[in-house]
């Protein structure tokens, strides 16, 4: 009889439920897509790269200007918190732009030498520095919404976790939206799959790092979506977050995206037709 870890999986079946790479046929086509749509978008636009937000050489952002007064989106990257940096991650850029808005990408530490409590830390810091110096770059800091995909879906809920804003000396609304796409919101199952490898967390870090223990006092609106070809516990782990944020009495817009997966949903961010780029244009009022 074989060992269940988790619900009703064993260790190989949670193992294949929590990697989002075996959900395409290969990984490297998106990948690069990211890069060369990131590379387009620094040649095409203002940008302000690498520009710090704390102490250490990987706290930077690249920052998109939009003109005076415009809505920010801060976006925080995916890549199972081991990959990926803020130059893969600005394929959003051209469409928020032209639309009005500001686009601030952030780098972090990565896992396995960061771990998942100073990931998070850090990312906060970036909103926080980022409602701080808006103005600074034309960005209306009243309007600061946030978005992320995969574990940047995770870091997302992070940032509308309760208590950090307050911490920071930010006002408990400063974040006005958030879009995690495709996020992982309770960490025990990840921290039970072979993601450990790098995670490295243990029980406690697990649930200290995981948004659904940690609801705000008032919850902001999201909008929250995952590709039709996600495994079952990704698309749980969206639902909670909904379900949770729902029996509070707030506002969460959950869907499967019909047309779209793990890794190239984010590509909709660009286009205000599509089916999440017109939720989220609506959401930051463009």
């Amino acid at each position: 009889m074989t060992d269940t870890i988790y619900l009703d999986f064993d260790q190989e079946t949670l193992n294949r439920e929590y990697s989002a790479r075996d959900t395409v046929p290969n990984l490297d086509p998106y990948i690069a897509e990211y890069g060369r749509r990131s590379a387009d978008a620094r040649n095409r636009l203002e940008c302000r790269p690498d520009v710090a937000y704390g102490e250490h050489p990987d706290e930077v952002v690249d920052i998109f200007p939009a003109g005076d007064g415009a809505p920010v989106l801060v976006y925080i990257h995916g890549g199972y918190w081991r990959m990926l940096s803020q130059k893969e991650s600005a394929f959003m850029a051209p469409g928020l732009v032209s639309a009005g808005a500001a686009v601030v990408t952030v780098n972090y530490s990565l896992a396995p030498g960061a771990s998942l409590d100073e990931i998070v830390r850090q990312c906060r810091a970036a909103v926080a520095w980022t409602w701080s110096h808006a103005p600074d770059f034309g960005g209306d800091p009243d309007r600061l919404f946030v978005c992320g995909s995969s574990a940047g879906g995770h870091l997302t809920g992070m940032m509308v976790a309760g208590g950090w804003l307050e911490q920071a000396g930010l006002p408990p609304d400063a974040i006005k939206g958030a879009v995690p796409l495709n996020g992982l919101h309770d960490l025990e199952p990840v921290r039970l799959s072979n993601v450990n490898e790098w995670a490295q967390l243990d029980e406690a870090s697990a649930r200290r790092n995981s948004p659904i223990h940690h609801l705000p006092e008032t919850g902001c609106p999201l909008v929250i979506s995952y590709g039709a070809t996600e495994t079952s516990e990704f698309k749980r782990q969206s639902r909670i977050l909904a379900d949770a944020w729902k029996a509070r009495g707030w506002t969460a817009d959950i869907f499967e995206h019909p047309s779209r997966n793990h890794f190239d949903i984010v590509f909709d961010l660009d286009d205000p037709e599509s089916l999440l780029g017109a939720k989220v244009y609506a959401m930051m009022g463009l």
